[in-house]
């Protein structure tokens, strides 16, 4: 059985994922309950896969507590970059890849963000499922999850779960999408 890409975000009510400037100040203001299901999550994924932007973001305010140790970690950049002990950096064909890693054993893949390399994760029609975590907040503009130029998928509803003021929406892809 192959492995399943997942995407697992958090999102205003109007659909970003972050303000412009890439803050998440309006995520952190939210009352939750408990880790909002993170942990639950996190159990079920051995590989991650980052846009370079949000790597950056990460390492800037994570500083040398890089949160993904015990994951394999994939980085997406045109960039070169300097190997090191956290994550692989990556550039080639997206479809290809995807492809490698769900064929490799293991447990299933979360593609943390951010929406250029989510974007084109949907464009490739390469994610599985789609766990996604409502603030409510609505933040006018900024980062969106989804842009215009994604391809129509058909979804269907898996979960609802709410975590405080969270609300948790768990869709699949209908099995005549799925590769």
């Amino acid at each position: 059985m192959r492995r399943k890409v997942i995407v697992y975000i958090a999102t205003s009510l109007d659909g970003y994922i972050a303000t412009e400037d890439d803050s998440l100040d309006w995520l952190f203001k939210v009352e939750g309950e408990g880790d909002n299901g993170y942990s639950e999550f996190y159990d079920t994924i051995d590989t991650i896969v980052l846009g370079r932007r949000t790597y950056d973001w990460i390492m800037n305010v994570e500083k040398e507590n890089f949160p993904y140790k015990n994951k394999k970690c994939y980085v997406f950049t045109k960039s070169t970059q300097e190997p090191n002990n956290n994550v692989e950096f990556v550039d080639g064909n997206i479809v290809e890849f995807v492809d490698m890693l769900k064929d490799a054993e293991g447990q299933n893949i979360w593609i943390v963000g951010g929406g250029d390399l989510l974007s084109n994760f949907v464009k490739e029609n390469l994610v599985d499922e789609f766990i996604i975590t409502i603030a409510p907040t609505i933040i006018g503009k900024g980062i969106p999850l989804f842009n215009k130029q994604n391809m129509e998928i058909e979804l269907e509803l898996k979960s609802i779960r709410r975590f405080n003021e969270f609300a948790e929406l768990h869709y699949v892809k209908r099995q005549s999408d799925n590769n």
